[in-house]
């Protein structure tokens, strides 16, 4: 039987995302606090090794590959999926974790501080409510609310090249066809996160998701 160690080192190479060493075992580290505060703090569902590593760490650096910038902003972090395993992958991009919820908040600047991840910022307050002093070049949310309603909530903290990149399960048609008049998908990318062998017998199943990038019109004032 694969350690977790074993398996996460494997979900990357099937991802086809480089990661150190020292990155792999920050991952590692970041699991460990997700089991340990998950009681107190209500992190996730299930904290078993499997669901931290598949449906959420891989599930997340899935996106690595087009998170490609210098700041980025991850809308209702959570836990820190994606931001805190991008933030760990790439050193030298930005990441502001937003999220409303003082628990959850409060665990993130915990995972800040034991990682040592200087590349995070830790805001605790509403989206509506957040003030960007920088631009922002990207920003990330995963199973947050519907494309017209984040559009709708961000749509201030953009700039004519800013990028949304929605983590949807399955295709949003319907979400896509309500976007409005200012924003446009630039591409859809279908992202194929490796699955856990001990939950799915065929070891070469994987889950299928969406990754839905938008960008404003040309000309967009936010």
């Amino acid at each position: 039987m694969l350690s977790i160690a074993d398996e996460l080192e494997s979900g990357l190479k099937a991802l086809q995302v480089p990661a150190t060493h020292l990155q792999q075992n920050l991952l590692l580290e970041y699991i460990q606090l997700l089991k340990k505060w998950n009681r107190t703090y209500n992190l996730v569902a299930d904290a078993s090794d499997q669901v931290l590593l598949y449906r959420h760490l891989l599930d997340s650096i899935a996106i690595a590959p087009y998170v490609n910038a210098h700041s980025v902003l991850d809308v209702g972090s959570g836990g820190g999926f994606p931001g805190v395993p991008l933030a760990i992958l790439k050193p030298s991009t930005q990441f502001t974790l937003l999220d409303s919820n003082g628990k959850k908040a409060r665990f993130l600047f915990q995972v800040k501080a034991s990682l040592g991840l200087a590349n995070i910022d830790v805001q605790n307050c509403r989206i509506e409510h957040y003030e960007s002093d920088s631009q922002i070049d990207i920003v990330t949310c995963r199973a947050f609310s519907s494309l017209p309603d984040i559009l709708q909530k961000i749509s201030p903290l953009l700039s004519e090249n800013s990028h949304l990149l929605a983590m949807k399960g399955q295709f949003p048609e319907a979400e896509i066809k309500d976007i409005g008049p200012d924003f446009e998908v630039a591409r859809v990318y279908r992202l194929k996160v490796p699955g856990s062998a001990s939950e799915q017998p065929d070891e070469n199943k994987e889950v299928e998701r969406h990754l839905i990038d938008i960008i404003p019109h040309r000309g967009f004032i936010g």
